[in-house]
């Protein structure tokens, strides 16, 4: 018996493929699949089942690929409500993988249907469990992602799932789905990606001996913020993705064609870093840095399902941008801009800049109050823990709908915690027409510790 691990870090989560002797199962398989295939292959076995532990909030699913390339059968909650065949799952459900059993575990909390399974080896004994969005390390799936109306009824759900998978053999291993990164944390996750029933119990917030009303309190304060394109992840999923067969790869284009597909209404979506896009950018362009959370931003800030053309860097791997796409479903890809920026411009067409200053010229404006408006685009929830005096607060996240609030007339200087987000949030202002002054790298607990220590 093997258990091999995917991380897919950008979106915080796992994937697993379980091989025992000739027959595999994935678990939670996300849906660039040709990676699940081959490690089943590589241990001599084929992919019969596809298993999945909920209706996924953050990335569209791989069910359907694998089925179409391994035929494989889905197995999933029973109340999930799929309009395709699968084979529901409930609580005590068996599912037969070689010398072992997967057991169905009803866990509601994260998501009314959610289903863990618990490995059982030949003997019967309990070996690990496969947790998904239920118990976490080092925290539990958030339970307000279906809206304000059922946080409460789901998170009294949670609260009793925790204490059924307390409830494991201290040996047990702990599988999750979710973990570091993931946005459906309900507060942050550890470093590691699985861990054992005896260290959470140790350990785990989620599992400490409080009583419901003060469980429901914990796990519904100091939320973070989560990205918009979440609303259209489990009705693609329910319904069936579309199958492709891979990960498309976009059409090179030329500069005529980029600008004719911009002027059709297509967002040109430019993967520099952020000092490069502000040094020279292409009018109108987004600025979303080729990091590992590329997608869930893109997500964020376009409307889902906005038709695209990327801008690479020439030390950009355009293969990265698309299967990140790829993974929240974000099919509507025109192409790219071959030969980047360089191609723009030798069409003969014009570029947009604006300023760029580091976190040590801004000091001594922050000292000398001069430097006006300040927007800090992090989270909510990093801005309590610390801020510049004198700035304001606005998520990147919530920037797209509030834009024409900002003065024409006046410049805003953005910051973040690195210079990533709020790279993101200048191109914004940046094509709304507000003049912005990009802070990067690195950004506010730089400046805090500076200015502690040159007090």
């Amino acid at each position: 018996m093997h258990i091999d691990l995917f991380v897919t870090l950008g979106l915080g989560d796992n994937s697993y493929v379980l091989t025992w002797g000739d027959e595999a199962a994935a678990i939670d398989p996300q849906r660039d699949v040709d990676r699940f295939v081959e490690a089943a292959s590589a241990r001599g076995a084929r992919i019969r089942y596809v298993i999945e532990t909920h209706i996924h909030n953050d990335y569209v699913s791989g069910a359907a690929e694998l089925r179409a390339a391994t035929g494989a059968e889905v197995w999933g909650p029973a109340d999930g409500g799929y309009a395709f065949a699968t084979t529901p799952v409930e609580d005590g459900t068996e599912i037969s993988l070689g010398d072992g059993t997967l057991v169905g575990l009803a866990t509601p909390g994260h998501t009314p249907e959610h289903t863990s399974y618990l490995l059982r080896d030949a003997n019967g004994d309990q070996v690990a469990l496969f947790s998904g969005g239920s118990l976490i390390v080092a925290s539990a799936g958030r339970s307000d992602l279906l809206g304000a109306g059922r946080a409460d009824e789901l998170t009294r759900m949670q609260f009793r799932t925790m204490r059924r998978l307390a409830a494991l053999p201290d040996h047990v291993l702990l599988l999750p789905t979710h973990g570091a990164g993931s946005f459906c944390a309900s507060a942050p996750s550890g470093s590691e990606r699985t861990s054992t029933i005896a260290a959470e119990r140790a350990d785990n917030t989620a599992l400490a001996d409080v009583d419901e009303e003060t469980f429901v309190r914990q796990q519904l304060s100091g939320l973070s913020a989560y990205p918009d394109y979440y609303a259209h992840m489990a009705p693609i999923n329910r319904a069936g993705p579309p199958v492709l067969g891979g990960v498309p790869r976009p059409e090179a284009m030329t500069a005529d064609e980029v600008a004719a597909a911009l002027g059709d209404g297509a967002s040109l979506v430019d993967t520099r870093d952020g000092p490069s896009f502000a040094a020279a950018h292409v009018p109108g362009a987004l600025n979303v840095p080729l990091e590992a959370s590329f997608a869930a931003y893109v997500g964020w800030l376009l409307p889902f399902g906005t038709r695209v053309v990327l801008l690479v860097g020439t030390d950009q791997d355009l293969v990265e941008a698309t299967t990140q796409l790829h993974r929240i479903g974000w099919d509507a890809v025109a192409g790219h801009l071959e030969g980047g920026l360089d191609a723009w411009t030798a069409s003969g067409r014009q570029t947009s800049s604006y300023p760029v200053i580091g976190v040590r010229e801004l000091i001594p404006e922050l000292r000398s109050g001069v430097t006006g408006d300040i927007v800090d685009v992090r989270q909510r929830t990093e801005w309590n823990e610390g801020h510049l005096d004198g700035s304001r607060h606005l998520f990147v996240g919530d920037l797209p709908g509030v834009t024409d609030a900002f003065d024409p007339s006046v410049r805003s200087t953005i910051v973040c915690a690195s210079g990533y987000r709020s790279s993101m949030a200048a191109s914004l202002l940046d094509r709304a027409g507000v003049p912005v002054r990009l802070i990067a790298p690195a950004g506010v607990p730089l400046a805090l510790r500076l200015l502690r220590t040159s007090a």
